[in-house]
């Protein structure tokens, strides 16, 4: 959830001050883009967390180019499966996946498989069918790599669909995944587990605000309140089923 700006786009504040629902936050100029005329005052409070998480998320599974090349590298992954596809972050990490020339399997609910073909997915599965919950593709590939935008999911449910060397980069991680992550590591593990922090980059913003601007990579918009009306965005939030983002409009109440 995001609140609505006008001309600039910028990351959230420092956590340590807050700031997030507030008419006015301050943001350090290294962290602020200029808004460009073709991008929304909605879409341009969407992408600065909920784009950047995803396109850092990729890169961290070694993705390093969007021009539909197959990711850039010979080390990028093939196959790619996102989980909560739907949701804010999980429709910018299937968008991105697939201007970087991936095979994109993900998961979603029912009413929202059509959403997520839309997008661009190859392969699209119930969360809530038996396949969904094993994150089994319908053609049967093995996962180089995993988008992981959804929480409650064990490390038992991706051994078995993933490649050798695969990755999963985890942008919801807990305690238990945090720690999985040290054992890999110090184990050599081939498969891996990555938490995911966000780190604010301005070359990144610019970079989706442009890849915006020219139609490339689009914004979802679930639904919009007025300040007044917080309370009931941050609950909608909090349910996890919104399709794309919630946006908070600051200006004149309904």
């Amino acid at each position: 959830m995001h609140c609505l700006t006008n001309t600039f786009m910028d990351h959230s504040p420092p956590w340590k001050t807050g700031g997030g629902l507030a008419e006015y936050a301050v943001a350090p100029a290294s962290l602020t883009v200029a808004r460009p005329p073709e991008v929304s005052a909605a879409e341009g409070a969407s992408l600065p967390t909920a784009a950047s998480t995803a396109l850092q998320q990729l890169k961290a599974l070694r993705v390093t180019s969007f021009d539909g090349s197959g990711g850039g590298n010979n080390n990028a992954p093939k196959n790619v499966l996102v989980t909560a596809a739907s949701g804010g972050v999980g429709h910018y990490a299937v968008q991105l996946a697939k201007l970087a020339g991936l095979h994109v399997t993900a998961t979603c609910g029912a009413r929202n498989l059509g959403f997520v073909r839309g997008l661009g997915a190859d392969e699209v599965l119930d969360y809530k069918t038996p396949e969904g919950a094993r994150l089994q593709s319908p053609s049967g590939v093995k996962y180089d790599a995993v988008a992981h935008c959804a929480t409650g999911t064990p490390w038992s449910a991706f051994a078995p669909v993933l490649a050798d060397s695969a990755t999963v980069a985890d942008v919801t991680p807990g305690i238990a995944a945090t720690a999985r992550s040290f054992l890999q590591k110090v184990t050599l593990a081939k498969q891996r587990l990555v938490p995911m922090i966000l780190i604010p980059k301005k070359e990144e913003m610019e970079w989706l605000a442009d890849m915006t601007r020219q139609g490339k990579l689009k914004t979802v918009i679930d639904s919009r309140y007025p300040l007044s009306r917080a309370r009931e965005a941050w609950a909608k939030s909090i349910e996890g089923h919104a399709t794309g983002k919630i946006v908070v409009e600051m200006g004149d109440e309904e």
